[in-house]
């Protein structure tokens, strides 16, 4: 009987929240981070040249990223701009991006966007 009301006061609570608080649930909290330190050496200088403005060296970056997959919080269309991450070897632009909204918001993705890890400034 005791878990059976526990159960109800948890679901109680979780109907209490606003409706903002459902987004840091089911996205930013599941997210992983990564420090900036573990980045790759291409991905931190991505990462400078954001901060400071650019220039940029392929075309396509800066572009609007859509957030298709509802992988990144929802924001309004526009909110999110992805930035290419050189990858040695490879001749086009490969798979990795950074995609940020308002920095230091950024995410990286090591494969064309199946998975994305929250960049933390602070590590």
């Amino acid at each position: 009987m005791a878990h059976g009301f526990r159960a109800l006061l948890l679901l109680g609570l979780l109907f209490a929240l606003p409706a903002g608080a459902w987004q840091f649930f089911t996205t930013e909290a599941a997210k992983p981070s990564i420090a900036v330190s573990a980045l790759s050496t291409e991905a931190r200088a991505t990462l400078q040249l954001i901060k400071q403005g650019g220039p940029f060296p392929y075309p396509r970056d800066g572009v609007v990223f859509g957030n298709y997959e509802h992988l990144l919080p929802k924001q309004p269309r526009g909110y999110y701009h992805e930035y290419t991450v050189k990858t040695p070897g490879e001749h086009g632009r490969g798979a990795r991006r950074i995609v940020c909204g308002v920095v230091p918001e950024c995410y990286y993705t090591g494969d064309h966007y199946q998975t994305f890890q929250r960049i933390d400034e602070g590590r």
